[in-house]
């Protein structure tokens, strides 16, 4: 078995899957939008989390989603993860013993989520995942809507028992809370949410898998490089970013009954880095597309550092 890798650290964008008008996935439009990622800077891009509908794909989509990416990543030497989530833990399973010939520099996974799991069977969950691609890092996302919220107590216990596991997305929590991750995750890079980089990053936090960069992934990435010159700025962008997303982007969900992974798709049609509207996979609503371009003029408006002049 190889030693673990170094935890990962930074703003890494998520991997988002446009959609035709037959509702399948567009892969040329994928490839375009995996250039531009490229092309902002981010440390790193994912598969298959919340925004990459993980939940919505088929075996053979995942698949070959998880090639696309691992050869676009390979060629410009990219660091990548890929998600192998899947509410049923066989499945999730299975899908990590197909990925791991692809090398990627971690994996991603949740809890199985249909029926709650205890403490005992996380940790025989990840022990599973873990002997299935003993090479492959594990990260554990493990948010705020999950059937079962682990307590940072229980990550550091699934941390000893499992010493492949080198991440966690976490939601992050008020002083105490990252007291308590500055003392028993030491070794664990603890990715925090995109509109909270600042803050959370400064409090204990490596780096964000990034709604912000969802909205522009260059600016994620400029606002991440500003967090090292100028805390005391980028603290005061983080308020003004934590203001849109309340005033703008969970309005929005409101009004239209949408998900997470809508929001985010949403925020990446208003953004217009890439070519992808805000339409998700078969069954899920989307944001009408004069919604997202209302959300667009109100970040040029409220965000504009965000976004270069031409966009």
């Amino acid at each position: 078995m190889s030693p673990p890798a170094k935890p990962p650290e930074g703003v890494w964008g998520a991997v988002l899957l446009p959609v035709d008008q037959k509702g399948g996935i567009e892969w040329t439009a994928l490839r375009e939008q995996l250039a531009v990622l490229h092309g902002s800077g981010l440390h790193g891009i994912y598969t298959n989390g919340t925004a990459g509908e993980f939940h919505s794909q088929t075996e053979e989509e995942f698949d070959h989603l998880s090639q696309v990416v691992a050869d676009f990543c390979r060629s410009v030497a990219l660091p990548f993860q890929i998600g192998v989530s899947h509410t049923n833990a066989r499945v999730a399973r299975e899908r990590l013993n197909r990925v791991a010939a692809l090398r990627p520099d971690a994996v991603q996974v949740t809890l199985p989520d249909w029926w709650a799991p205890s403490y005992d069977e996380a940790e025989r969950f990840l022990v599973g995942m873990a002997a299935t691609a003993p090479d492959i890092p594990l990260v554990l996302y493990n948010p705020p809507h999950a059937k079962r919220r682990l307590s940072l107590d229980e990550i550091s216990r699934l941390k000893a028992a499992v010493p492949m596991l080198i991440g966690a997305k976490l939601p992050g929590g008020d002083e105490i809370w990252y007291e308590e991750l500055r003392r028993k995750l030491t070794h664990l890079s603890v990715f925090i949410p995109g509109h909270f980089m600042a803050s959370g990053c400064l409090a204990g936090g490596r780096g964000s898998y990034s709604n912000v960069a969802c909205l522009s992934p260059a600016g994620a990435v400029r606002w991440w490089w500003q967090l090292g010159e100028d805390p005391n700025a980028a603290l005061a962008f983080e308020a003004r970013v934590v203001s849109f997303m309340k005033e703008h982007v969970l309005p929005l969900g409101a009004r239209y009954g949408l998900s997470n992974a809508a929001l985010d798709k949403a925020m990446a049609a208003a953004g217009g880095w890439c070519p992808i509207g805000p339409k998700l996979l078969w069954p899920y609503a989307s944001a009408p597309q004069e919604a997202t371009l209302q959300l667009g003029a109100a970040a040029r408006r409220e965000l504009p550092e965000l976004f270069p002049p031409s966009l």
